[in-house]
């Protein structure tokens, strides 16, 4: 597969000639250029993000040029049984758009060429992690249609909560009972660089109620945050002894601020110490973005809704948008 797959493919249509080539690590600064330009990525799609866990993830992204120009970028890495995943590493992934100079034919058309590519290079299924709307500069759904014209099945849908910033929602009245009780213990919230505490609490609740741990080990995501300080933060609240008891790491993009990790402590869960968190969140670290997003309250592939952690989300405001990932036979 490794030798088919470094082969180059061109399409010709009536518009433009599209050259399609790996991406290799000649062209990093290339690749981050056009992401930071474009209508719908994220920092999580700069190489820097994308290539730290590169020993798990065969990269098999892909850069789409038309006179000598950059045009596209397809984020992907190979999965498993004959699967291109877009991408199974990242929350998201696949089809990195310019600012402008593209349509939606042209869309088509590339979708095209990069199926065909992977096709000859012997892949036979395609995952595909949209990149939620929210997240978008500016609209950039033209790769949806491009998925359902090449008949494309939407195989997991997750369903998240997420604050219109300009126009928010009132916390309700037990989010904001909550934040009475955490002020009146005196807790102290703020951001910090130190994530070690909160990852203890994190790893010991993801341990004990869903036995499973985070996607990112503490180096990690230490790691990522020195790699991208103003994009990923973490707010804690501790108590009057200086003990963290809950927190949230956020990814902050243009368009959206987003949870990437929950937790509290049982002492932090009593106190109620979440809503003081995201307030503090909302009012000190979103007044670029247009979206405040607490994440998803799915398992089991978006077939299981968590009713209760949906409810303490839309209790702070949230209200739902979907993350969907799809399936395409090559």
């Amino acid at each position: 597969m490794s030798l088919r797959f470094f082969m180059y493919f061109c399409l010709m249509d009536k518009k433009r000639r599209y050259i399609i080539r790996p991406y290799s690590a000649d062209f990093s600064q290339q690749w981050d250029d056009f992401v930071d330009a474009s209508r719908n990525a994220t920092f999580i799609l700069r190489r820097g993000y994308m290539d730290y866990h590169a020993d798990r993830f065969a990269d098999r992204s892909l850069i789409i040029s038309a006179a000598d120009r950059i045009i596209a970028l397809f984020a992907a890495c190979e999965g498993d049984d004959g699967e291109i995943a877009a991408h199974a590493g990242l929350t998201y992934g696949g089809l990195i758009m310019p600012a402008s100079g593209i349509d939606g034919a042209d869309v088509v058309d590339i979708f095209n060429l990069i199926t065909d590519h992977y096709r000859k290079a012997g892949y036979r299924r395609m995952r595909y992690k949209a990149i939620p709307h929210i997240f978008h500069r500016y609209p950039a759904e033209e790769d949806i249609y491009a998925l359902f014209r090449s008949g494309a099945t939407l195989a997991e849908c997750n369903l998240s909560s997420t604050i219109l910033l300009s126009n928010p929602i009132r916390f309700n009245e037990n989010s904001r009972r909550n934040m009475r009780r955490a002020e009146a213990a005196s807790l102290s919230v703020g951001l910090t660089r130190d994530f070690s505490p909160f990852w203890h609490i994190l790893s010991d609740l993801l341990a004990t109620r869903y036995d499973t741990r985070p996607v990112h080990s503490l180096d990690e995501i230490t790691l990522l945050a020195s790699r991208f300080p103003d994009n990923i933060r973490l707010i804690t609240a501790t108590n009057a002894d200086g003990a963290t008891v809950a927190g949230t790491v956020l990814y902050i993009t243009p368009a959206c601020v987003h949870a990437q990790y929950i937790a509290a402590s049982p002492e932090g869960k009593a106190i109620g110490a979440l809503p003081l968190v995201f307030r503090f969140a909302i009012d000190n670290l979103c007044s670029d973005a247009r979206y405040f997003d607490f994440g998803t309250s799915n398992e089991h592939h978006g077939l299981y809704l968590n009713a209760g952690l949906l409810t303490q989300k839309n209790g702070m405001g949230g209200r739902g948008i979907t993350y969907n990932i799809y399936t395409l036979d090559l």
